[in-house]
């Protein structure tokens, strides 16, 4: 490839990475806008000429990025069907969206997961609450990490400030006023603080007792994420000496036999109806 035909690829693609930049620019400023804006208050939160900006947006339009409504424009729906895709460990919003709807309903607190993302504590699941009016909760929305959720994630919470419930956080009215929160950890498999459940309230009197709440459900979204560890039950062995007339086998000493506990209900049922059918035949072989 000659000299000339590298340096007009080089350019070409320095084109194409000042399009897609200049695309997520104008997303983002619709993010900040609340999520729909006009042109010109798009260009200048941008410091793009009108111009660009417009001919930006066209393109977005054609893929469904953004939507136009008159003279405005808002995030499309395919931004939104993509974003539903992004995970930050696999099946954690799944598995905090009943742990957190529980909460709620036992709390009235408004209810949060975050996770650590870009020095924040971004939100990534929330269940709105009686401090909506106060702190309304999105997915996406983030917080720094002196609330209680980042000093959780960050590690940077005070020994002692959570009581009795192991790395839980408590704060009140120390970030905005008029809101108490609590934050608890969940932690996956090897103990790292994978996530940090929320609870933000109006009245300091209930915080220890959102705590306590916020702590179940942390376990949950824990064991619906992975489930309990696998580990051998205790199982009958097969004999025919109980009943000789009829031959029918029944169940005398112990046999330990490995059934793993993980997966659905069904399935562990599943597991153990085998291995006792299986143990019946290894015995009917022998008699």
């Amino acid at each position: 490839m000659s000299r000339h035909a590298g340096g007009e690829q080089e350019r070409g693609t320095d084109r194409g990475r000042g399009v897609i930049e200049g695309a997520f620019a104008l997303l983002e400023a619709l993010r900040r806008c609340g999520g729909e804006a006009g042109l010109t208050e798009i260009a200048a939160a941008c410091a793009l000429p009108k111009g660009s900006a417009h001919r930006l947006l066209e393109q977005l339009l054609l893929v469904g990025a953004v939507e136009r409504r008159g003279s405005r424009y808002r995030v499309g729906s395919q931004l939104y069907r993509l974003g539903q895709a992004w995970e930050p460990h696999p099946g954690l919003r799944v598995a905090a969206r009943h742990p957190l709807h529980r909460l709620r309903a036992a709390t009235g607190a408004s209810a949060l997961l975050t996770v650590l993302h870009d020095g924040r504590a971004l939100t990534v699941a929330s269940v709105p609450g009686e401090a909506e009016p106060l702190v309304p909760v999105r997915n996406g929305m983030s917080f720094l990490l002196d609330t209680a959720a980042g000093q959780v994630l960050s590690g940077r919470g005070r020994a002692g400030s959570g009581g009795r419930l192991p790395g839980a956080v408590l704060e009140c009215a120390e970030v905005m006023d008029g809101v108490c929160c609590a934050a608890l950890p969940v932690r996956g498999r090897d103990n790292r603080t994978l996530a940090a459940i929320a609870v933000m309230t109006l009245s300091a009197q209930g915080l220890q007792r959102a705590a306590q709440e916020a702590a179940r459900a942390a376990a949950a979204v824990t064991a619906a994420s992975y489930g309990p560890a696998p580990r051998p039950v205790c199982l009958p062995s097969c004999t025919t000496d109980a009943s000789p007339d009829t031959g029918l086998l029944t169940w005398s000493a112990p046999l330990r036999a490995p059934v793993p506990l993980s997966g659905t209900r069904v399935e562990r049922r599943t597991a153990v109806r085998q291995s006792v059918l299986r143990a019946g035949r290894r015995a009917g072989r022998k008699h």
